[in-house]
């Protein structure tokens, strides 16, 4: 069986967010706009990675932070886990963890971004044999 993830967020202000996603380096490549300004659909795409966002259309709460994460969030495997932080950070994110090397031997940080969705980045690359 073959399969592939993609995940979505919605955002109060997608506008916003795709910005913010832009400063971090992800490039738009789909943008629907609806008449009232909102984003329809959008996606988004890093290397391999492709996310969609939209306006959200609900009153959604934002998981809060208990100690270091939300509980919830997106992993995102980079070459460089400082500049990514140091981008997300400049543009707006608050960072949770500084970029710091694990016991386990990779590099990582976490961040939320200007929404409170949790961004964390990493060299670990999840589902390899350790």
């Amino acid at each position: 069986m073959s399969a592939q993830l993609f995940a979505y967020l919605s955002y109060d202000d997608a506008p916003a967010a795709l910005r913010w996603l832009e400063a971090v380096g992800f490039a738009v490549v789909r943008r629907q706009d609806g008449e009232d300004g909102r984003v329809v659909h959008a996606e988004v795409r890093f290397g391999d990675v492709v996310l969609m966002v939209a306006s959200t259309d609900a009153d959604y709460a934002t998981p809060p932070l208990r100690g270091r994460s939300t509980g919830r969030g997106l992993y995102l495997l980079v070459d460089d886990v400082d500049d990514c932080h140091a981008r997300a950070v400049a543009a707006g994110a608050s960072s949770v963890i500084d970029p710091e090397d694990t016991e386990w031997g990779t590099r990582r940080a976490r961040v939320l971004d200007p929404a409170g969705q949790e961004w964390s980045f990493g060299t670990y690359r999840p589902g390899e044999a350790w």
